[in-house]
């Protein structure tokens, strides 16, 4: 198994970089492209980004397995989250896991008139009931790794008429999401997709899923150069009807971060980051730590030693700390030297 970086002409980071659960690095192309970009705005020559913004949304149509008309892009994973909340009748029932990040549920318990019910991810597709409008859950856990069973979440979901809404952020990159078996889908592009911030993109059925696009501006228009004034005659006949308006520098990039993914495959990248994780997990149990128990996932979290990292941010080893948890996250520029250095920092011995 390869256990160097799978790209090292695309990155060179300063540090021992392992905290893509929080932020991926940037691509050396990405880099080049939004600094021409912001060049050639300099200069009073801004070419044509919205360009940028479909290549982006065809690429990661692409990486999820779904037709381009089913992906709307966007800024923020909550703005999406919220879209969905509101389409729900007064009195729905969605049920979220325990704990669950907060821009997934958040939106749904500000609205006050429908029933949050919250059941531990293990048992979320037993906790699926008659009556349950929807299942809102992230695929992979942020603050541990935690791999959701979304087979099973969608058979119970289907079993009882619920729809499904998965946050895929932590997976989408490296974990091998097929989008079209779950009715909505949405992801932040900066960490796993190596994005830059304010990329988000969100999947929608075929029949767009009975959702109103209650913040629709002039690019949710089918033809948007003859939607800027004025209310939107003809929305869009595509997922594109709930765009945000894009923050097109960031697109520009990202559409050179994910043509990179698909370069590499993610099958080639889900190998990479699980192997590197796998490593990590067996030097852990001779210095005496158990990680909590995510089994298949890139991201590995220990609990009580996130006091640990700001010494060893100072030792150039950037992790994460969450919720007393060290949490270390393995993406495709990672490599086994990064492993096996963080693992002699955390020797007791030491």
């Amino acid at each position: 198994m390869e256990l160097d970086s799978l790209a090292p002409g695309e990155f060179a980071p300063k540090t021992t970089y392992l905290n893509t659960a929080s932020t991926g690095l940037l691509p050396a192309r990405a880099v080049a492209a939004m600094n021409e970009a912001i060049a050639a705005a300099a200069a009073g020559r801004p070419t044509d980004m919205f360009g940028d913004v479909e290549a982006a949304r065809a690429a990661y149509a692409r990486l999820v397995g779904v037709p381009v008309r089913r992906v709307a892009a966007g800024a923020s994973v909550a703005v999406y989250a919220g879209l969905v909340a509101t389409s729900l009748p007064e009195g729905s029932e969605v049920l979220v896991a325990e704990a669950d990040f907060s821009s997934v549920v958040n939106p749904f318990h500000v609205r006050r008139d429908l029933k949050v019910r919250t059941a531990p991810l293990e048992s979320l597709a037993q906790a699926v009931r008659p009556g349950t409008a929807l299942v809102a859950v992230s695929a992979v856990q942020s603050a541990d790794g935690r791999i959701a069973d979304l087979a099973a979440i969608r058979e119970a979901a289907r079993t009882h008429g619920a729809r499904t809404l998965v946050d895929v952020s932590q997976g989408v990159g490296w974990y091998p999401v097929d989008a079209g078996a779950y009715d909505y889908t949405v992801t932040a592009g900066f960490k796993w997709l190596t994005g830059p911030r304010g990329v988000a993109f969100f999947t929608v059925p075929d029949d767009l899923g009975a959702l109103t696009p209650v913040f629709a501006g002039w690019v949710a228009g089918e033809r948007p150069w003859d939607s800027c004034y004025g209310p939107v005659e003809e929305l869009a006949h595509s997922a594109r009807r709930f765009d945000e308006s894009p923050a097109l520098f960031s697109y520009t990039g990202a559409r050179h971060s994910l043509a990179l993914l698909e370069e590499l495959g993610i099958e080639r990248v889900h190998a990479h980051n699980t192997a590197l994780a796998d490593r990590f997990r067996a030097g852990l149990a001779p210095l005496g730590y158990e990680p909590v128990a995510a089994p298949g996932s890139a991201i590995v979290s220990v609990p009580g030693l996130g006091h640990r990292q700001e010494e060893l941010s100072r030792s150039g080893i950037e992790l994460s700390d969450r919720a007393g948890n060290l949490r270390a996250a393995f993406h495709l520029y990672s490599s086994a030297q990064d492993v096996d250095r963080l693992l002699a920092l955390l020797s007791p011995a030491r």
